[in-house]
C-alpha cells in the first residue's frame, strides 16, 4: 500500500509541536480502504534501536495534517477526549 509507505516512519507531533514518537503501523478498514488509526512508538533511545515495546494507537480523527511530519489536533471531534486522555 503506497500510503502506508509514505506514512510509516514519520515523526508525530502533538498540538504543541512536541515530538511524541514515530509511526510504526496503521489500522486500515479494508471495506472502506480508509485509515482508522495510526500506531506510534513512543520516542526514546530504545525505540530508535528497535527494542521499544511502548506504543500508542491514535484515532485518525486526531490527525490535523500530514506533511514531512504528522501534526495532531488538540482535541478529537468528540467531547471529552483530549490528547492527555490518550496517554500522550
Amino acid at each position: 500500500m503506497r500510503v502506508a509507505n509514505d506514512i510509516i516512519g514519520k515523526e508525530v507531533l502533538d498540538s504543541s509541536a512536541t515530538v511524541i514518537g514515530k509511526v510504526k503501523d496503521m489500522e486500515v478498514n479494508l471495506g472502506t480502504k480508509k485509515i482508522e488509526a495510526i500506531v506510534i512508538n513512543k520516542g526514546s533511545f530504545s525505540e530508535s534501536i528497535g527494542i521499544s515495546k511502548e506504543e500508542n494507537v491514535i484515532p485518525y480523527e486526531m490527525v490535523k495534517q500530514i506533511g514531512d511530519k504528522i501534526l495532531l489536533k488538540e482535541h478529537i471531534d468528540e467531547p471529552g477526549l483530549e490528547t492527555q486522555d490518550l496517554g500522550l
